[in-house]
């Protein structure tokens, strides 16, 4: 936002009003001053603050006035309690240096303004916007950077629907800066082209591995100290002819959690490697099928959840606080409420102090009245992320969620 834009008044920029409400004061206030107390020279504030606030055109203007104005009431003084040549030259150079002030700040605020649309280009390319309901899902994204001028890091996540379901991964590049932005980005290209295609969703994790090696690869071949990176990831699979159950797969990451009405339950979940080191792995990780209800929403998290700290450096208890949340309200479970429910938590154990990108991503299969999940993908393209799903058969449990 351009800084002149912060002073509106009805819709209108009234960023001009302080410098002028100054230059009236400085001149009405040195006129009803009496003796050898002179207040006019102070006008040269008055291109100063408009430098800060006002464009270019209109700083010079105020730096013109300045000039008239002194000259002005200057002269309405007799002669021995006039301010003299040395003020005059003064208020003139103030005006000058003040408006070169004010093309310099706009100049730097243009290039920011550039900064911030190429990194909004970034941030959509790497997570792009997904639709309401995109695959025949309800979701919830809240993503969060360190460092809150980046605005994109090494968290990712994605939903990609295709003829074999609908798959969904997130995950987390080591390390910061532009080299894990372009690691997810190839992780991110990867698998939407490969949960597409591929009908078994461990073929899509053998795909993910094979392009975080040629990933390091390349920056190895450029000279880069940045040629060991990995990611950890989870990677889900909603497949169309069981639509009470999910395919999950883990690659060193925090297994994902099943929130419903009953409370906080951890998935089951091997413990595969991260991406990248799969070579040290006996052989290529196996998807597990998990029975999820209707009414329970997956919660995937990345470490800047999972390890924030509060001041006595004690780490945030994701699954008792979001239990305890549920249990006061059912409700807390539908996606858009726990993604923001996790947030605040998150931001108020920390005290607003992020370690680490933070990604808090919520999925739970849409499911139209009858249970049919082909109606229910369809009504999911035209509807909205809110709705709630229809009812559905909850498997039985007997031990304790966790």
């Amino acid at each position: 936002m351009r800084r002149q834009e912060l002073l509106r008044l009805r819709g209108h920029r009234v960023a001009w009003l302080p410098p002028l409400v100054l230059l009236v004061a400085i001149a009405v206030a040195d006129y009803h001053t009496t003796g050898e107390f002179r207040m006019i020279s102070w006008i040269v504030l008055v291109p100063g603050i408009a430098a800060a606030i006002c464009g270019v055109w209109v700083t010079a203007l105020f730096a013109l006035a300045s000039l008239v104005t002194y000259v002005v009431v200057d002269g309405a003084w007799p002669h021995e309690y006039q301010a003299g040549l040395a003020d005059f030259v003064l208020v003139a150079l103030g005006g000058i240096l003040a408006t070169l002030a004010c093309v310099v700040r706009v100049r730097e605020e243009r290039r920011v303004l550039r900064m911030g649309d190429v990194t909004e280009t970034i941030r959509r390319t790497v997570l792009r916007p997904l639709p309401p309901g995109w695959g025949g899902l309800d979701h919830a994204g809240v993503y969060l950077t360190a460092d809150a001028e980046a605005r994109v890091g090494g968290d990712f996540y994605d939903i990609q629907p295709g003829p074999h379901g609908t798959r969904v991964l997130v995950g987390d590049v080591q390390g910061k800066g532009l080299g894990a932005v372009e690691a997810a980005a190839a992780l991110l290209g990867t698998f939407r082209e490969a949960a597409y295609h591929e009908a078994d969703l461990t073929t899509v994790a053998g795909r993910l591995e094979t392009r975080m090696i040629r990933h390091r690869g390349h920056t190895v071949a450029l000279g880069r100290a940045d040629g060991d990176r990995f990611a950890t990831a989870v990677l889900l699979g909603f497949p169309d002819d069981d639509p009470g159950a999910v395919d999950v797969l883990v690659f060193g990451h925090e297994p994902p959690l099943a929130v419903g009405p009953d409370g906080v339950r951890a998935l089951p979940a091997g413990a595969g490697l991260p991406l990248g080191f799969g070579d040290l792995a006996p052989g290529p990780p196996g998807a597990r099928r998990v029975r999820v209800a209707a009414d329970e929403t997956l919660l995937l998290v990345t470490d800047g959840v999972t390890e924030a700290r509060n001041g006595a450096g004690a780490f945030y208890a994701l699954a008792r606080e979001v239990a305890r949340a549920v249990a006061e309200d059912p409700d807390a479970a539908e996606p858009a409420r726990l993604a923001a429910l996790v947030r605040d938590g998150t931001l108020r154990h920390c005290g607003g102090h992020l370690a680490d990108d933070t990604t808090v991503f919520t999925v739970r299969r849409r499911t139209a009245p009858g249970g049919d999940p082909d109606t229910a993908r369809g009504a999911a393209r035209g509807g909205s992320a809110g709705t709630p799903p229809g009812p559905g058969v909850r498997p039985r449990r007997t031990g304790p969620g966790r």
